[in-house]
């Protein structure tokens, strides 16, 4: 399953991290990135009542995971409620393991090659480069001459005009939210839609 659920991931190239007001807003901001091609969404636990939101989603034909992850409680609960991947803005070896031991990838925020490596030697698929709008893209290959086997997702600071260079550059995927959150506030749900449609034809 693990396997598996980092393909479906490298595959879809693009994650939309959702961060809502209330449920219903994350649940509204899903739905749109679904409706727009986006195929993996990660729901994070900043979002007041996310039990719901992942209870709302899970009959949509989407990969679902949990982000803003801070210790292994709430990795469980993410997981029970049907979390496929989980993600956080630190390196937690306890939240490693237990992910492990579920057969669950975990991607956790990484900004130093030492924290990388710590993160890799623990079980760690993919490295959340975050936040990434302290770094350039050639950052990835930079990472990749001492750790050729590295996959790096780039979250914080990922837009329309920055994502294919991220991706040229060696990304397995890219973690975008903030634009949704400014594109619902603007337009709502068909705003949501129309915005996601354009990060899928980029990638």
């Amino acid at each position: 399953m693990k396997h598996s659920t980092l393909a479906r991931i490298a595959e879809s190239k693009v994650v939309a991290v959702i961060r809502g007001e209330n449920p219903e807003e994350a649940v509204q901001l899903s739905k749109g990135a679904i409706e727009g091609g986006i195929r993996t969404i990660e729901l994070t636990y900043t979002t007041p009542q996310v039990d719901d939101v992942f209870r709302q989603l899970r009959n949509e034909d989407v990969l679902l995971g949990a982000g803003s992850v801070l210790d292994p409680e709430t990795a469980l609960n993410a997981i029970l409620l049907g979390a496929k991947f989980i993600v956080s803005p630190h390196f937690n070896k306890e939240i490693a393991i237990l992910c492990n031991r579920h057969g669950i990838p975990y991607m956790p925020g990484c900004m130093t090659i030492r924290d990388m490596v710590e993160a890799m030697e623990a079980g760690s698929d993919v490295l959340k480069l975050f936040p990434a709008n302290q770094f350039d893209p050639s950052f990835i290959r930079s990472v990749n001459g001492p750790l050729p086997h590295a996959r790096i997702m780039p979250t914080g600071g990922i837009n329309l005009d920055n994502i294919e260079d991220w991706l040229e550059a060696g990304a397995v995927a890219c973690g975008i939210g903030s634009d949704l959150n400014k594109a619902y506030q603007q337009g709502g749900l068909e705003a949501v839609v129309n915005l996601s449609e354009q990060y899928v034809t980029k990638c």
